[in-house]
């Protein structure tokens, strides 16, 4: 976004002044001064111009990082190393030009409902066919909900199950959080319930590995959050990259 700056520049001047002489008295002289640039003009437009290059920078770097995440399903299956490399040099390109340099004092930033682009957490090898992944249950959106007010983070994970007309469920994990630092929150699971109970019943002898998958507990450093896109590294050196949803699921 343009950024403008208001600086009144001085006038041209057409003063009336007096000037004594021994011989004249007092007689009228006309000036008249002609207006220069303030060199704090100057730096202000320089400023300017590479304000508005960082903003486009930073756009581009968006556009690039949301074409990279495309069709991997948020990378939960794995990505090859050449694509993760890719994913996460954006991200660190992001992260250093973070513009809320203090997030948890601007947790008005933080609320709301977020969509999951990527992340890796993965479900890979015995753990994707113990849950039925490769299979008959297909992974849907993953949202995160929180209420800065109560201090709450509802996950969200959809599930589509193929065989029983199209059954759709979902995991849902909620957890509590406090202010740990400028940057940091302390997360703690607090419950957790699977819907519909036919989803429950099929997850139901390994809903224990279902949870220490996707459970939340531990820290989150938030590392770049802007009006529609948030990062975050976990404890554990997860990264999780989030774009803000309208969206509402709880």
């Amino acid at each position: 976004m343009p950024i403008t700056h208001s600086r009144s520049v001085p006038p041209i001047i057409h003063p009336w002044t007096m000037r004594k002489t021994v011989a004249d008295g007092v007689r009228p002289l006309h000036t008249t001064k002609v207006a220069e640039q303030s060199p704090g003009l100057v730096n202000d437009n320089k400023e300017i111009k590479e304000n508005d290059k960082d903003y486009r920078e930073v756009e581009q770097i968006k556009a690039d990082l949301y074409q990279a995440v495309q069709v991997i399903n948020r990378g939960i299956f794995g990505v090859p190393s050449a694509k993760q490399s890719e994913i996460h040099g954006l991200a660190e390109l992001l992260e250093s030009q973070n513009p809320t340099s203090d997030p948890t004092l601007n947790l008005e930033k933080v609320g709301g409902c977020w969509k999951l682009l990527y992340s890796t957490i993965t479900i890979l090898g015995s753990k994707r066919t113990k849950l039925g992944l490769r299979d008959f249950i297909t992974l849907g959106d993953f949202f995160q909900n929180i209420d800065v007010a109560k201090g709450k983070a509802v996950n969200v994970i959809n599930f589509n199950v193929r065989g029983l007309n199209l059954l759709n469920g979902q995991l849902t994990i909620e957890a509590s959080f406090k202010t740990a630092s400028k940057s940091r929150v302390d997360i703690n699971y607090e419950s957790s319930t699977i819907t519909p109970d036919q989803l429950m019943n099929m997850f139901r002898k390994n809903y224990d590995l279902l949870l220490n998958i996707f459970n939340p507990d531990g820290w989150l450093e938030i590392t770049y959050v802007d009006d529609n896109m948030r990062i975050g590294r976990d404890d554990s050196g997860n990264i999780f990259i989030l774009e803000r949803s309208q969206e509402s699921e709880t």
